[in-house]
């Protein structure tokens, strides 16, 4: 029989694999040419461009024409057509006069009196009440400006304050004042119309009514004492507007306001009574008579040309 030998001893331990990092590679050997590491380029980082700035463009102007409505400018020129004949115009004349064509001007003619601009009478067509409303109140307008003009005009030739105020419908109003801040106008802490007796403004208004004008008006705004200087009663008030001369200057000391002396000059168109006044503090009383004789010129030289009204 045959004997097979086996080996049981253990084999000797293989050492383990090198592992080895990359930076640890070998060494090539002298002579070996080493090419250079492969690696992908870097994308190229993106170029920074500013951001473009905006640029305001401002609108184009319209023209001047661009928004205008025709039929209101063709309705403007049949008004001031019509305004041009004194007598009336028919339609035919009026279109031919603006260059209309007949059909519109019929159309804005038939519109306007409709509106209460034009009328028609007798196939004629003249300007209607609600035009002559609108020459009415810019007439008015321009008056009442010419008033404020005049009253500065006083007030800085003088230097005091200037009130402007009427007698109407029974009452005394107030209708224009013209003060700086230097030369402020008088407070009116009690109702001008209900104290007309105790203030130079209603003692002048009221010497150019007739006897029973002035009565009535006491009877619905009886005398009441404002300061201790307001006249007292109605019969001592009648008596003093009794000896007033027409045209006379009234002045009244601190009646109406304490620390304060007025002096008011007459005016007097047609039926209307009307009045200039001025006001000063009771330190410069010895100025007021002055002052209201200079403001009585001034009105002389003015009054002519400017023509107040009394309508405002």
């Amino acid at each position: 029989m045959t004997l097979v030998m086996v080996d049981t001893a253990p084999a000797e331990p293989q050492a383990p694999p090198v592992q080895r990092r990359p930076e640890q590679r070998a060494a090539p050997s002298p002579g070996t040419r080493v090419r250079p590491t492969e690696r992908p380029a870097p994308a190229p980082l993106p170029a920074l461009v500013p951001a473009p700035v905006p640029v305001l463009v401002p609108p184009a102007e319209p023209h001047p024409t661009a928004t205008l409505i025709g039929s209101v400018q063709r309705a403007m020129r049949l008004l001031e057509s019509v305004a041009a004949h004194e007598h009336g115009a028919p339609a035919k004349q009026l279109a031919r006069e603006t260059g209309l064509a007949l059909p519109t001007a019929y159309h804005l003619l038939r519109t306007l009196v409709f509106e209460g601009y034009l009328r028609r009478e007798k196939g004629l067509f003249f300007l209607g009440e609600a035009a002559e409303q609108l020459g009415s109140s810019g007439a008015q307008q321009k008056r009442r400006s010419t008033v404020v003009d005049a009253l500065a005009h006083w007030r800085d030739a003088i230097g005091v304050p200037v009130y402007y105020a009427v007698y109407r419908d029974g009452e005394v109003e107030v209708m224009c004042v013209s003060d700086t801040p230097a030369n402020p106008a008088v407070e009116e802490w009690a109702d001008f119309r209900e104290t007309g007796h105790a203030h130079a403004v209603g003692q002048c208004l009221l010497s150019q009514l007739d006897e029973h004008d002035r009565r009535d008006h006491l009877e619905r705004h009886p005398v009441q004492a404002v300061t201790p200087y307001t006249v007292r009663d109605s019969h001592a008030l009648l008596r003093r507007l009794d000896r007033m001369r027409r045209m006379e200057v009234v002045v009244e000391r601190q009646e109406y306001a304490l620390g304060t002396v007025c002096a008011a000059i007459p005016i007097t168109i047609g039926s209307t009574a009307a009045t200039l006044a001025i006001s000063l503090p009771s330190s410069q009383a010895d100025r007021l008579l002055i002052a209201a004789q200079q403001l009585q010129t001034e009105v002389g030289r003015l009054l002519g040309s400017l023509a107040i009204s009394i309508s405002i």
